[in-house]
């Protein structure tokens, strides 16, 4: 089986970058359980004090693999969607994503979960669930935190698209440059978080995601179990059918 999710650790630095170009780094039960992996090994590694999570594509990540979602059910997925963004918030290091290209759905997700996220200006953001009769349940653990009330409204009631300049301003990306810029930014912000001591970065990671990590754990399986009954019914079924069949034409 091809790795979906490679793992690299270099100067102090963990880099794991998604890489699925068959279906734009949708979030399948491979790629996801790849990631929890690496993320897990990561986090434990004592040469490592910085997680960088990236794509090896042009697009970051499609969010949910529909395919696999109307095929087996999503109970599965909707569950591991939860898990991959609490190992984020929970991981000992700092998670920092680096974004370029289409985020969708649950690739949203990942990038609110991240401590920090640095994106590209042309970076493209869709919270798309409601136009296929679904609601955006288990990522809202962490994209509403990141955004205002009415943002939050505004972007998951729409579905509208809308790129990094526009989601720095929302809160759901730290900060957005020219695509030809992104890595020399990405670079200063590792080089400050290196200079820290682990302990200080663990603890003060514990302090800033403690209500994040407790609304997880109080709400991620209720939300789980909501996102994999909403697509099981007839209206999310027939929507997603014509979306793939739309993409198939």
């Amino acid at each position: 089986m091809t790795e979906l999710v490679h793992l690299a650790v270099a100067e102090g630095v963990a880099t794991i970058t998604l890489d699925s170009p068959h279906n734009k780094n949708a979030l399948s039960q491979q790629l996801t359980g790849e990631l929890l992996a690496h993320l897990e090994s990561a986090g434990a590694d004592e040469a490592v004090r910085v997680i960088v999570v990236r794509s090896a594509l042009d697009v970051f990540c499609s969010g949910a693999d529909l395919s696999e979602a109307t095929s087996v059910g999503m109970g599965v997925g909707a569950q591991r969607m939860v898990d991959v963004q609490r190992a984020i918030v929970a991981n000992p290091k700092p998670v920092v994503a680096r974004v370029a290209g289409p985020v969708r759905a649950g690739g949203i997700g990942i990038v609110a979960a991240a401590d920090i996220s640095l994106a590209t200006d042309t970076s493209s953001y869709a919270l798309t669930e409601v136009r296929l009769g679904l609601a955006a349940a288990t990522i809202s653990l962490t994209v509403i935190p990141r955004l205002t009330d009415r943002a939050a409204a505004l972007t998951f009631l729409t579905g509208n698209t809308f790129d990094g300049v526009e989601a720095a301003q929302l809160g759901l990306v730290t900060s957005a440059f020219p695509a030809d810029e992104l890595d020399e930014n990405l670079d200063a912000v590792l080089a400050s978080l290196l200079k820290a001591v682990p302990q200080g970065l663990r603890e003060t990671k514990k302090l800033l995601n403690r209500e994040l990590l407790a609304d997880i754990d109080a709400r991620g399986t209720d939300l789980a179990e909501l996102s994999a009954s909403l697509f099981a019914s007839s209206a999310a079924q027939e929507a997603m059918l014509a979306f793939l069949n739309r993409k198939k034409k």
